[in-house]
């Protein structure tokens, strides 16, 4: 679970890597015969018995940052991957950490739809982060609805092609949402540390900038013993 790729000292959120550390954790992958792919190959290859050697890589938010930092590097290591997209912030920045109430986070460029469009015809696979990035368990009924279904009308019709995935705002779900996601139409839903691993409830493991090889191993070792028997 990827976020920002940037250089930037002002990280208070944790959520950039910079573009050298996340170019030496693509190739520690590499090294050990690991392919980093979109979760729509990795849940593919999983219910077809060929998931071994693949890692899922998500990145959450849809900063422009992708595009133009992790996506050249993606493909040059010939890796694949999925980025959840705010649809009701495309084009414009991260008001749910900048403007906030504390105003400690940086403010960061979100993708245009331009850039949505060239990312997916890379072949990365764009999946939806909510409308607005709010924290679904606190939301209303209605609020979830939007959440979900505009959500993913607004990114089918830049994209012409279904949206499949979520990703949880904050990582943050509970039965309810996780049951709304299912009846909105997501194949697949992911979280970050379910009570309950499912395919609407997919656990992640968070990469940041600290991150070298040997926190990478023991991250994947935790990771596979929580849950590769789980899901």
């Amino acid at each position: 679970m990827y976020h920002s790729i940037d250089r930037r000292d002002d990280d208070p959120h944790l959520v950039t890597v910079s573009p050298r550390r996340f170019e030496r954790q693509l190739a520690w992958l590499r090294a050990r015969g690991l392919r980093g792919v979109s979760m729509q190959e990795l849940l593919y290859a999983h219910g077809t018995g060929r998931a071994r050697g693949l890692v899922g890589l998500t990145f959450d938010d849809g900063y422009a940052d992708f595009a133009t930092r992790a996506v050249p590097v993606l493909l040059r290591y010939g890796f694949g991957a999925t980025v959840f997209v705010v649809s009701g912030r495309i084009g414009e920045h991260n008001a749910w950490d900048s403007d906030g109430p504390d105003g400690r986070g940086p403010r960061k460029p979100l993708m245009t739809a331009e850039q949505i469009r060239t990312v997916a015809g890379a072949g990365i696979e764009v999946g939806s982060h909510g409308r607005l990035h709010v924290p679904l368990p606190d939301a209303a009924e209605d609020t979830l609805r939007v959440e979900f279904a505009e959500s993913k009308a607004a990114l089918e019709e830049i994209l012409d092609r279904p949206v499949t995935g979520f990703a949880y705002p904050y990582g943050r779900a509970g039965e309810r949402e996780i049951e709304a996601v299912r009846a909105a139409g997501y194949a697949y839903a992911c979280h970050i540390a379910p009570d309950d691993p499912s395919r609407h409830a997919l656990p992640r493991t968070y990469v940041g900038e600290p991150d070298g090889a040997l926190r990478l191993r023991a991250k994947l070792l935790r990771h596979e013993l929580l849950h590769r028997s789980r899901v």
